[in-house]
């Protein structure tokens, strides 16, 4: 087991129903109010809201579990067009309709050259002994086509994510969260990134 161990959280749309939700200049409840203030609310909190079960799965497990370096952050967003944010630094509705026009796709500059560059520090920072686990899709090469020639074989992810969709992984997290039992971490390099849909969780009483 490697000495020290973060996570990087792949993005929520801020471009489905739940976005237009929040963004509504008429939305009253606490979160949009905070979201169209200077000051903002954490990303992690909004993209909470945003993806609902997956990113609340995905924020409890990393925050429960992250082992960082001093100085380095536990848990790191990925963002559409800025690289690297940490879960508790506040994004404004401004910031969300930004993140909205820019793609998440590994052939757009807009995306790719914040990411390659936060992730290369990031990199340097957290030191050879640390791992870095993505929780998000290595179906595609959206994350994988950057964060690969950062971390290289330090680049891990979760071994039960093959197979399952968002809701089961994120449901998946949040009983382990419970149990206080990580999953099981595979290098993204060499690794079976699809497989046959495994069976679904068991009804918790």
């Amino acid at each position: 087991m490697n000495e020290f161990r973060i996570f990087l959280l792949s993005p929520a749309s801020c471009a489905g129903e739940r976005a237009r939700i929040i963004l509504r200049e008429e939305a009253e409840f606490p979160l949009a109010l905070r979201l169209r203030s200077e000051a903002g609310a954490p990303i992690g909190e909004a993209f909470r809201f945003l993806s609902g079960l997956y990113f609340r799965g995905k924020l409890d497990y990393a925050n429960a579990f992250a082992r960082p370096p001093a100085g380095v952050p536990g848990v790191l967003v990925i963002t559409a067009s800025r690289g690297l944010w940490r879960a508790e630094q506040p994004v404004t509705t401004r910031d969300l309709r930004a993140f909205a026009r820019v793609p998440i796709d590994a052939g757009e500059p807009r995306y790719r050259r914040p990411l390659a560059r936060d992730a290369s520090r990031l990199a340097e920072e957290a030191g050879d002994r640390c791992e870095v686990v993505l929780l998000g899709s290595v179906a595609t090469g959206k994350y994988l086509d950057v964060l690969l020639g950062a971390f290289g074989t330090r680049l891990l992810f979760p071994e039960e994510f093959v197979g399952r969709g968002d809701m089961s992984r994120g449901g998946l997290m949040l009983r382990r969260v419970a149990e206080g039992r990580e999953l099981t971490y595979v290098p993204v390099e060499g690794a079976a990134r699809r497989g046959h849909r495994p069976p679904k969780l068991e009804r918790r009483a």
